[in-house]
């Protein structure tokens, strides 16, 4: 990854199409992440900004993030300070990772004042920070810095506001042809431009050594100079390559790696590829750590429970030996009398009449021993019967709690307490109690909309499963789920759908659903109509008929397109 001095520099080039436009919304969806919603060039865009540690970074996203239902402090006071302002510029700070907002807007009696947002995109050192720059002071941040932690800068409310202590390094757009000559005198070109120029991620400091060494007939500063005009593009493009398990990107082609590289027409699109469901699923991890660790405790207690079972089944098992001993007594009753500890007698059952020994009671008479195998025979009767039943119900619960913990991977963060509500509603677990009058909350599942314009809906829990088949379908419209995989129902809200938007929602149904990472997925369609909840079923299970099947394959990228 790259997010370093110059791509800052492709992205402050990115969003100059916000300058002058008024920031008309604010919010805080959790303690690492602001989004700002911008009307400019007659049309509203949001400005994602984040200082999550593996994924700080700032850009336009199409992407929406859940709110929580009272904003935090420093949310409300970005509201003061900014929301009705307008963006005057938006500037880098010499070669670093640091964009600022210059904001022009009104204090509460109407006077002009001018804020400036610092956004610090340094790994887990990011912070973003409100600034009086008449007065230079910090008005507040997300990040708070006492002077025992940084000695150099304290960012605390009030505090002057210090720059980050700058890097003994020249600014590579100051170089000059002699200057930068001298720097090919190292046998490795890569770490010398890492070490003498600012900006520089080790990234793209291999890329200039290449384009250097490859550079033909051109001058190696013409080669250094055409590189650098690439991050001053007014619209920049991104590029994107999967190399191992790492994540490559950045706004320039990359020519010394090889591999498979996807074009992007921004660098906000690129990020939301790179970075939105990585940062999506840590909100959630957030929010539903303790659940996780719930579900997965309870399905270790259940698979626990099935060995008992299965261990007590075996033995309710030998209710035919009981039942053999017992008819082989009766069968030989002259030859017993009281006291007796044990007797051999033929197994008239068996062809080659094997001889069978059985354990007597001494204190019983022989009847009474006949009897008392009688009473284990029907005692393990029963005890299987209800073992069974036990193991019965235990594997439905298991396949249950798994489910719910396969959507739980899957969910957005609103998603969440919709599960623990159904958990508490099962008896699972308690229900939190609140003293404020909880307001009733309609589920809603996701929507989408395939190639051709049709309306689709996903539901990511049992819940929104439940309230989409059953009070939002019409009966004529078309209910997808995956073939014996636990996974979401999907509805295409059209009677006669085309044979592409019939493939798109099966891709869906696929996606949300315990075979995500796999291929050729089979998926089951029908009218909603044929779908039907036996009594007593658990949420989100339901039976259908007369279902036809395609084969699919998930595809995240498409997702995202389908997205509404």
């Amino acid at each position: 990854m790259a997010f370093d001095g110059l791509f800052t520099k492709a992205m402050t080039h990115e969003l100059q199409h916000l300058v002058s436009g008024r920031i008309s919304k604010i919010h805080q969806p959790n303690s690492q992440e602001i989004v700002l919603q911008i009307r400019a060039g007659g049309k509203n865009s949001r400005l994602l900004i984040s200082i999550q540690p593996s994924y700080s970074r700032i850009h336009v996203t199409n992407e929406t993030i859940d709110n929580p239902s009272e904003p935090p402090m420093f949310c409300m006071l970005l509201r003061k300070h900014l929301e009705g302002g307008y963006i005057s510029a938006i500037s880098q700070l010499d070669m670093d990772r640091i964009i600022i907002l210059h904001v022009e807007s009104k204090n509460e009696i109407g006077d002009d004042m001018v804020r400036e947002l610092h956004i610090e995109i340094m790994g887990r050192h990011s912070n973003v920070i409100l600034i009086d720059p008449v007065r230079n002071l910090i008005l507040d941040s997300l990040k708070h810095l006492s002077p025992s932690v940084n000695s150099y800068r304290t960012i605390l409310p009030g505090q002057p506001h210090i720059a980050p202590p700058k890097q003994d390094k020249v600014n590579p757009y100051n170089v000059d042809e002699a200057s930068f000559q001298s720097l090919l005198n190292s046998e490795d070109l890569s770490r010398e431009f890492l070490s003498q120029l600012a900006g520089f991620s080790p990234l793209h400091a291999k890329e200039l050594a290449h384009l250097v060494e490859n550079r033909g007939g051109q001058s190696s500063y013409d080669v250094f100079k055409k590189f650098l005009d690439e991050f001053n593009k007014k619209n920049p493009t991104g590029m994107y390559l999967e190399s191992g398990n790492k994540a490559i990107f950045s706004s320039v082609d990359l020519a010394h790696l090889e591999g498979n590289k996807t074009p992007f027409n921004s660098l906000g699109e690129l990020l939301d590829k790179v970075y939105f469901a990585r940062a999506e699923r840590d909100r959630v991890k957030q929010q539903a750590g303790d659940l996780e660790r719930w579900l997965q405790n309870e399905i270790d207690k259940l698979k626990l429970k099935m060995k008992k079972l299965a261990k007590d089944k075996a033995n309710a098992e030998k209710l035919e030996t009981f039942q053999l001993h017992g008819e082989l007594l009766m069968a030989n009753l002259y030859l017993l009398e009281k006291g007796m500890k044990e007797t051999e007698v033929v197994n008239y059952y068996d062809e080659n009449n094997a001889v069978v020994k059985i354990t007597l009671s001494p204190r019983k008479t022989p009847v009474e021993n006949a009897q008392s195998f009688y009473t284990k025979y029907n005692k393990a009767k029963t005890a299987l019967l209800k073992t069974q039943q036990q193991l019965d119900k235990t594997k439905d619960d298991i396949d249950y709690i798994e489910m719910l913990q396969q959507q739980v991977m899957q969910s957005s963060p609103q998603d969440i307490n919709e599960i623990r509500e159904e958990l508490a509603e099962q008896g699972w677990m308690k229900a939190k109690f609140s003293k404020k009058k909880k307001k009733i909350v309609k589920p809603t599942p996701e929507s989408f909309v395939s190639s051709t314009g049709l309306p689709i809906s996903v539901g990511k829990n049992n819940k929104q499963n439940d309230y989409l088949t059953f009070k939002i379908a019409n009966k004529s419209q078309t209910w997808f789920h995956t073939k014996d995989i636990p996974g979401s129902h999907v509805v295409i809200h059209e009677n006669e759908p085309d044979e592409e938007s019939i493939l798109e929602a099966a891709m869906l149904a696929a996606y949300f659903s315990k075979a995500r990472d796999s291929s050729s997925v089979p998926v089951d369609y029908t009218e909603v109509r044929h779908v039907k909840k036996p009594n007593g079923a658990k949420p989100g299970f339901v039976i259908y008929f007369e279902q036809k099947t395609v084969f699919v394959t998930p595809s995240e990228d498409i997702v995202r397109k389908l997205r509404k």
